[in-house]
Order: C-alpha cells, then structure tokens, then sequence
C-alpha cells in the first residue's frame, strides 16, 4: 500500500509537470506569433500618426475612412461587431474568434488613426492577440478549458507587445472577464505569453510605455486625504465616461441603424468637431499631451473634449479602443482638479490615469500592477488608494459590456448559502459549470 501510494504520487507529480511543460511552450508560442504581428500593427499605427501630423488634410478622408471600415466588416461577414467584447465573450463562453478579426481591426485601426479619429489601440491588440490565439488553439486541438487558456493568453501577449507592461497585462486578461473571478489556471502560461510578446516587440523596435514621475509627494495624513477625495471624483468621471460613451453609441445607431450612412456621419461630426476646437491635440491616441500632463502642463477642459470626440468617434463604428483615450482623460483631469486638492499637478495626473482606468475597466489589481510599470511604484500606497475608491464608486458600470460583475462591489458574503448561490452564478458566468477559480 505504501509503496501504490508513492507510485500514484509520482504519477500525479509527472503529469502536473508535464502540462506545465506544456502550456510554457503554448504560451511562449502564442507570445511570439502575438508579438511579431502586435509589433507590424504598431509600426503601421506610428506611420498613420507621422502621416496625419504631416498631412493635416488627411482629416477630410475621415468620412471615407468610416465608409471602407464599415465595408470591409460587411465583405468579412462581420455584421453585428462587438469589438472588445469579442475576447471576453471568447474565454467566458468559448466562442472561437476567427482569425480574419486580426486583420480587419488592425487595416480600420490604422484607418482611424490616419484620419484623426480620437481612439487607442488596446482594444485592437486585445481583438488581435485573442483572434491569432484562437486560431493556434483550434491548430492544436485544444479542449473547451484549453481554448480558454490560450485565448486568455492572446490576450495578455496583445495588450504586452503594445504597452510594454507584461504583468499588468498578465493580471488583465484573466481579471477583465469576469469581476470578482480569477481564472488561476492561466496565470503562469498568461505570464510565459506576456513577457515573450514585450521581448519580441523590443527586439522588433517597439519600447516599454513609462512616464518619469517626479515630485511624488511623501504618505501621510494630508496626502492620504487628499488622494481619497480624489479618488471618488475618478469614480463619479468613470461611471461618467462609461455612460457618455453607451449613450453615443446607442444614438448614433437608432438615429442612423445604416452602418455606412453612421460611419459617415460619425466622420463628419468629428471633423467638425476638430475644426471648432482649433487643434489636433484631440485627435488619434494623444500620447504626447499625456507625457505632458505626466510633466504637470494640461489644459482644465481637455478631458471632456477627449471625452466627447472618442465618444463620437468609436459610437460611430471606427476601431482602436477606449484605454489610451482613458489615459488622456485621467491625466488631464488630475492635472487639472487634482491641484485644487493640494496633491502636485504631475502626480495628480498620473493617479488620474490609473485610478480611472481601473474605475471604467472594474480591474484593481491590474491597475496596481499598471501604476508600478508605468510610474516605477512611487508612492504606490496613494495609487492603491484613489484605484480601491475609484473601483467602489464607479458602480458597476463598464467600458465592455460583455463583462460580468460576478460578485458584489457593496455587500460581503455573510452566510453560506450566499456563498453557495454566488458560486453558482460565478460558475455559470465561468461557463458550462467551471469552478471559479479556473484550476483543472
């Protein structure tokens, strides 16, 4: 008996070694295939970024622009896009992406961005990195829990290979799906994927999104005061973009349910919205004037201009995502009010990034691990604060609507049939009765 129970010990010990071994190599492929094609998709972004700030009139062919986008999802057979919401319903419910999605969003990002269409690239990198990984799992043979895996790995390598930030983008891709489940069963292939994609990007010429922050202010009692009341002003903004963005999306397609006659409109708006403000400064994904807010210079209305023109922009049917714009928002609103609360304007701006980008996508621990990439873990106690306050009070909406809040914002779980019932709902939102947790 002794020796039967060391014999199935080992057997056990060998088969968890063996797919481990296995999903270090599916991850480490899937990086590789998502970095080389991440990195081609930013190279075209930054040609279209150089184009448009060259060629001002390029702004005039945003109609057009929306017009072959919206041609080109019809001719692909996508008629019904959900953007993002794609990846997420992909591991949640194991629909397959297929793989033309990676072209198409990468050919109507670049378009978008040419043009001046106020958007970010996140929400392609995620589409992208997904799709490709999709498809090397139906090449592999991979089973229902597999797929999910390897897509959430796609994921993680996408949102790396662009932003440089290979923990943050681990911890997003298995905390986005569903609030309040971690799928722990990807954490170390979503890990092998993500930091294989930023070493292929660096290799290929990308670089590591960082912002020298300077001037942190030390933690103590005023600090800390400061930072919470903060934080609920990025709670009440984040539920704000949420908001304004379905809004405009939902107006824009009962106004005009044709997807070529919105496109159209939705560029016209834009132009004209870009010639009454008098500056470019709001169009494509604004990195510079969020370097500049990082360094303590931003105008007080720029983040309700961002605001409206992604708005109007992404609700029309032009590509790119919600993240970078969300960036912009969050740093030139902290830059701005953060001030008046006594925190330094280039500090307030960086809290402003990440408090609101965990407000409007419900990932705290991402947003820490993002404010430790980004800023370099300055002053990281305050970051943490403003992210747990913005999470609680940005209520529960989001920019996916395809993400389940599985467990409560407001009420622990007291008894255990409470628990019961809300691992059942976890489970179900896991799909076909997964454990929550993910494991195997």
């Amino acid at each position: 008996m002794k020796w039967e129970w060391v014999r199935l010990g080992l057997a056990h010990s060998w088969d968890t070694f063996f797919k481990f071994c296995k999903w270090v190599v599916f991850g480490a492929l899937t990086g590789l295939a998502v970095g080389v094609f991440g990195m081609g998709f930013h190279h075209l972004n930054e040609l279209a970024a150089h184009a448009r700030a060259a060629h001002g009139w390029l702004l005039y062919f945003m109609p057009l622009a929306g017009l072959t986008i919206a041609g080109l999802y019809h001719v692909c057979g996508v008629e019904n896009d959900r953007g993002t919401n794609f990846a997420l319903i992909a591991v949640r419910e194991n629909q397959g992406m297929a793989l033309r999605t990676a072209p198409l969003i990468a050919v109507s990002t670049v378009l978008t961005h040419l043009t001046g269409g106020s958007s970010g690239r996140e929400g392609a990198a995620l589409q992208l990195g997904s799709s490709i990984a999709s498809f090397i799992g139906r090449c592999l043979h991979l089973d229902e829990r597999e797929a999910r895996i390897i897509t959430m790995c796609g994921m993680a390598a996408g949102f790396s290979a662009l932003f440089g930030t290979p923990l943050a983008s681990a911890v997003f891709a298995m905390e986005v799906v569903s609030v309040g489940v971690m799928y722990y069963a990807a954490l170390a292939p979503c890990i092998v994927a993500s930091l294989t994609a930023q070493q292929v990007a660096l290799l290929l010429g990308g670089e590591a999104a960082f912002f020298p922050l300077t001037g942190a202010p030390s933690v103590c009692w005023r600090t800390l005061a400061a930072t919470l009341l903060f934080g609920c002003l990025l709670g009440l903004l984040a539920w704000l973009e949420c908001v304004v963005l379905a809004a405009i999306h939902h107006w824009y397609h009962r106004l005009f349910p044709n997807a070529y006659l919105c496109a159209v409109v939705g560029g016209c708006t834009v132009v004209m919205a870009t010639l009454l403000l008098r500056t470019r400064d709001y169009n494509g994904a604004g990195m510079e004037v969020i370097r500049r807010a990082v360094l303590g210079e931003a105008l007080p209305w720029a983040f309700l201009c961002k605001l409206l023109l992604t708005a109007l922009t992404l609700g029309a049917g032009f590509k790119g995502g919600e993240i970078v714009p969300t960036f912009f928002i969050g740093a030139t609103f902290g830059c701005t009010f953060g001030v008046l609360l006594g925190l330094p304007a280039g500090f307030a701006a960086a809290v402003g990034m990440v408090g609101l980008f965990c407000g409007v996508t419900n990932c705290p621990l991402t947003s820490l691990l993002l404010a430790y990439e980004l800023f370099g873990g300055q002053a990281l106690p305050l970051f943490a604060l403003a992210c747990a306050v913005s999470y609680r009070l940005s209520g529960y909406a989001s920019l996916y609507r395809a993400q389940k809040i599985v467990y409560s914002k407001e009420v622990p779980i007291l008894h255990s049939s409470e628990l019961a019932e809300s691992e059942a709902q976890a489970c179900a939102a896991a799909g076909a009765g997964e454990a929550p947790s993910g494991t195997d």
